[in-house]
């Protein structure tokens, strides 16, 4: 098991900030996957790598402007995302959490490295897009 957390505040609204992160419709901003495929509405979704690797996305927890949690799954790892939502004083901050075990154990050593850099990536295009807004 490999947990790894990445926090982040922007100057706008909580509503634009958690919408923007929960469509699975609107996802071009995302500079690391090439498509998302709804299962199921409000329940399941694959996100699809730049590669076209599928991750399996099961939703547990939607609750609007607080929390999102799903559970992910692909052929390399099985983990849990919660992503914490609060608004003070005009900022938004996220604080996003990943618990992430490798299906391989000679994976185990490189699991943390990769999630910071996707976390790290995701931060940096959510930046990007509220920027435009």
């Amino acid at each position: 098991m490999v947990i790894t957390n990445i926090k982040a505040t922007f100057a706008c609204d909580i509503k634009t900030v958690w919408k923007i992160i929960t469509s699975l419709e609107d996802y071009a901003w995302r500079s690391d996957i090439s498509k998302i495929e709804i299962v199921k509405p409000h329940q399941q979704f694959i996100e699809y790598t730049k590669d076209l690797y599928p991750t399996i996305f099961t939703i547990t927890v939607f609750e609007p402007y607080q929390r999102y949690e799903f559970k992910m799954e692909n052929s390399r790892m099985i983990g849990y995302w919660t992503g914490l939502f609060n608004h003070k004083d005009g900022f938004t901050t996220i604080n996003f959490t990943e618990d992430v075990t490798p299906k391989k154990t000679y994976m185990k050593p490189f699991v943390k490295g990769y999630l910071k850099k996707q976390q790290q990536t995701y931060i940096h295009d959510l930046k990007k897009v509220l920027e435009t807004l």
